[in-house]
């Protein structure tokens, strides 16, 4: 039976997803250093396993918000991702990724990265879907809660800018 969507609301804690990768030489580049496109793939990956979580169908990635790498990754180190769903829409959610590296041998952590995409629930014909809400409980997810819907009114302002520019040009 293909899925059809769930509507019943779903406390965040039930789409936290961890992920761990050790980097490998075939990670790196030639000064051994994670290559950024990996690392940009990972977070796809995690962000996109609390989307399924949440949404309980296939996700696909709609868009990625502003990505910084803070300090460099090496091979021989892990990569730890965290992710849950910050806040839903009709079809879409928005999925805030934690990164952090840990040193193999030392166990010292530091963060890496955090990113904001947004993903869409679909059949497996590549239609939408309905997705259910996100029921915040913490004051932490309450925060996220708000926040994505700040974020969200700016994604769709620059979307209605280029769309004018567009229109003009």
């Amino acid at each position: 039976m293909e899925h059809s969507g769930n509507s019943n609301p779903r406390p965040v804690a039930e789409s936290i997803s961890e992920m761990v990768e050790l980097v490998l030489p075939n990670d790196a580049n030639p000064l051994g250093a994670l290559l950024g496109g990996r690392l940009m793939h990972w977070i796809d990956l995690a962000g996109g396993f609390a989307a399924h979580r949440h949404s309980r169908s296939f996700v696909v990635t709609a868009s990625t918000d502003h990505l910084d790498f803070l300090v460099p990754v090496q091979v021989g180190d892990l990569v730890i991702f965290k992710s849950s769903v910050n806040r839903a829409y009709r079809t879409s959610m928005e999925v805030g990724i934690k990164v952090w590296v840990e040193s193999f041998f030392t166990g010292e952590r530091k963060h890496v990265s955090s990113a904001y995409l947004t993903y869409v629930a679909v059949d497996r014909h590549g239609r939408k879907l309905p997705v259910p809400q996100v029921i915040p409980q913490t004051e932490d997810e309450i925060r996220r809660f708000e926040d994505a819907g700040h974020r969200r009114e700016i994604r769709n302002a620059e979307k209605q800018r280029k769309a004018n520019a567009s229109n003009r040009g």
